[in-house]
């Protein structure tokens, strides 16, 4: 995980939060958290890449809407970097 941007990770933690969110419902959660609007060209390159890493899967819930997913991989980065978060923050 250490490769990812700041964005990525933020992706990374929305998928793991939600139930195979499309890339919308992705893109809904995280503008509540950021304070500019998440555009298509932003959004899609950073979840490709999470991709590509194996972090997360990408599905076809239709013929026009993909889902997202964490992998074994996602799983396991997101643990080891609580983990590694928790040594400086309590």
């Amino acid at each position: 995980m250490d490769d990812l941007t700041g964005f990525q990770r933020d992706l990374l933690y929305v998928i793991a939060g939600a139930d195979r969110p499309s890339g919308q419902d992705v893109k809904d959660e995280i503008e509540q958290y950021y304070t500019n609007e998440i555009n298509h060209g932003r959004l899609y390159p950073n979840l490709d890449t999470i991709v590509t890493k194996e972090l997360v899967e990408k599905g076809q819930l239709d013929r026009r809407t993909n889902y997202y997913a964490l992998t074994e991989d996602g799983e396991q980065a997101i643990t080891d970097r609580q983990e590694w978060k928790a040594q400086y923050i309590d």
